[in-house]
């Protein structure tokens, strides 16, 4: 069918027909998703997001079989809709990392587009959202909606859905129902320039979810008409406007390529700014939290400092990393001489970091380059920069004189100390063929079986602060969590999108049997979806042991402690691996350990580590005194 059209010279032409409006809708958001640089898209199945269905499943089909119009884009489909916000939010957070060691890394996170029905569809998208929100990871959610007249007379499936995100988008659309009115896909074109710009933090500098809500209207099945060609009116390509440049000290009496204000400037450069307890060089340390970089690592060996990197920090390597520094900071001689700290990333892990970012006789200087929000959980920043002062960059900050070597002499009395203890755990139970794993053991182990060239997801609670404490790398490995809000949810989920994200990589995820059960929906792939490799490490302690480390799991609480802190669970991993089609080993004791990790094979596998619980409590404590007394001999040593 032929429809009459008015040309740019007002003289009558004809067109195709393109379809119903909110089939022929979806078809160009679709076409202006891939020209803006959408490249995965993810499908939770329902009837209101059937024309996005549709024009996606046309676009992941292979190259020949595509119809005219539609670009390539590759889909993937999940069932549940939580499932599907993580294994975006994986996606995104893998697209920003190199494909393999040693190739260049992307300017940016990909931004992801996760599809969705009406109704509590939209509302199960809402933890990755938050997630995405707190990491800085662009998400776009498409979320299916009614068209306005049906809203609020308690239509099938129909809520308030527009608005559902709150602050925790960067955009918020409400799109009216297509009809198909001259200039329509000019204006849908020009929403969603704006809307990937918001995601990708292209004007801001604050990346993050956007939500456009778009409202349908029946018939929402094509009819055969053919795809529009692509077009560009409406699409607008947005300069990135970068972090700020690393400059070169300016010469006597240039003018600095980046300025600050003066008081800013010279409080935070002057290498040795005497502190009330010392007139030499300010003993400082680097603390790297979540997603910091290289540039920690590269600050800390300018000035010889000591740097205190939580795994996925991306800094945690090298002669300044500092494993045991949870332990160390205690002791007087090192973290009670500490008169400066330079934040980089987001600490979230340790409890004695945030007490050294909280005390008042320490120098806070906060290196935050994106965003209009900066890590200041203690409240106590003197200084919040966009970059590293070009005087701490060119290693002219300096440190006292064995500063950094008695940090690294103290680390090295701690980890003898912990390996110790975890080589012959005396309270530990045995199995019949060996000593029992206990999580600070399976961390140690998981560290030593990722290699450089490997990517390790890490689950929160003890996983992560188990690694925190025993990983040390000579030359670390990809190490990405999901610290935004540092929750439990969708780690399995994630770990896929990540496996899918960088497939040339080996990606082995790490955590606890909570996080586990909480995400299983995660191990759900349909035949036709696209397969990955992936290990899961699964440390079974039948419970939530990480409320035994804090003051829940003090005698005190023993009588409500197991039933609503530990909750054990009781599951059969195996069954139910077995229930997902999912490879599944099962690990009791020590000497299994690290021959089920360095053979993950194909596809995806679980590895079920059974980890004593038991004596959690216990053996935190012993290995804080014991690397307490090692400490103190290394240092007494040194005189």
């Amino acid at each position: 069918m032929m429809t009459a059209v008015t040309g740019p010279d007002d003289a009558p032409r004809t067109t195709p027909d393109p379809g119903p409006p909110a089939v022929a809708a979806a078809r160009v958001l679709v076409q202006a998703l891939a020209a803006l640089g959408v490249r995965d898209v993810v499908l939770a199945p329902g009837s209101r997001s059937a024309p996005l269905a549709y024009a996606l499943a046309d676009a992941a089909r292979p190259e020949g079989e595509r119809p005219a119009g539609a670009p390539a884009l590759r889909l993937h489909v999940r069932i549940d809709e939580r499932s599907a916000g993580f294994l975006a939010l994986g996606l995104a957070k893998g697209s920003a990392h190199p494909p393999a060691p040693g190739e260049p890394a992307p300017a940016a996170p990909r931004p992801v587009a996760v599809v969705t029905t009406s109704g509590t569809a939209v509302a199960n998208l809402h933890p990755a959202v938050l997630e995405a929100h707190h990491a800085g990871l662009p998400l776009v959610l498409l979320t299916a909606d009614r068209p306005h007249e049906l809203r609020g007379t308690g239509a099938n499936q129909t809520t308030e859905q527009a608005r559902l995100f709150g602050e925790a988008v960067r955009v918020a659309v409400d799109v009216p129902a297509p009809t198909g009115r001259a200039g329509e896909d000019r204006d849908l074109r020009r929403l969603v320039s704006r809307a990937l710009a918001a995601a990708t933090g292209a004007r801001s500098g604050d990346p993050g979810p956007v939500h456009l809500d778009l409202a349908y209207r029946d018939p929402l099945v094509p009819d055969g008409a053919p795809w529009p060609g692509p077009a560009d009116a409406g699409l607008s390509h947005v300069a990135t406007r970068h972090a700020p440049a690393e400059p070169a000290e300016p010469a006597t009496g240039a003018v600095p390529l980046v300025t600050a204000p003066a008081a800013v400037t010279d409080a935070a450069s002057d290498a040795t700014r005497p502190t009330r307890r010392s007139r030499g060089p300010v003993p400082t340390v680097v603390v790297a939290g979540d997603g910091a970089g290289a540039a920690a690592r590269r600050l800390a060996e300018a000035n010889g400092w000591p740097l205190l990197a939580e795994p996925s920090s991306g800094a945690r390597q090298g002669p300044t990393a500092i494993a045991a520094y949870r332990l160390l900071l205690g002791d007087e001689r090192l973290g009670g001489r500490v008169g400066r700290v330079v934040v980089l990333g987001r600490p979230t892990l340790s409890r004695p970091v945030h007490r050294l970012l909280a005390r008042s006789d320490v120098e806070v200087v906060v290196v935050a380059p994106r965003g209009t929000e900066w890590p200041d959980a203690d409240r106590n920043a003197a200084q919040v920069l966009l970059e590293v002062p070009a005087r701490m960059r060119q290693g002219r900050a300096g440190a006292p004189a064995g500063w950094l070597d008695a940090w690294r002499a103290a680390d090295a009395a701690a980890a003898a100390a912990v390996d110790a203890l975890l080589d012959v755990p005396q309270d530990a139970p045995r199995s019949r063929s060996g000593t029992r794993v206990t999580g600070p053991a399976l961390a140690r182990a998981v560290a030593a079986a990722s290699l450089p060239a490997d990517v390790l997801v890490v689950g929160a609670s003890n996983p992560v602060r188990d690694l925190d404490l025993v990983a040390r790398w000579d030359v670390a490995p990809l190490v990405l969590a999901n610290r935004g809000l540092a929750g439990i949810d969708g780690t399995v989920s994630t770990a896929t999108g990540v496996a899918l994200a960088l497939p040339r990589r080996r990606v082995r995820a790490y955590l606890g049997d909570l996080t586990f059960l909480h995400d299983v929906g995660g191990l759900l792939r349909g035949p036709l979806e696209h397969g990955v490799d992936l290990q899961l490490v699964v440390g079974n302690d039948d419970g939530g042991s990480v409320f035994a480390t804090l003051e829940h799991g003090g005698p005190e609480h023993a009588d409500v402690f197991e039933r609503v802190f530990g909750t054990p669970h009781g599951v059969d991993l195996a069954a139910l691996c077995a229930a997902y089609g999912v490879r599944h080993t099962r690990v009791v004791d020590a000497e299994g350990l690290l021959p089920a990790l360095a053979a993950p094979g194909t596809g995806v596998s679980v590895v079920e580590v059974r980890v004593d619980r038991a004596q959690r409590r216990a053996l935190g404590e012993r290995i804080a005194a014991d690397v307490t007394a090692a400490v103190r001999t290394a240092l007494d040593g040194r005189g």
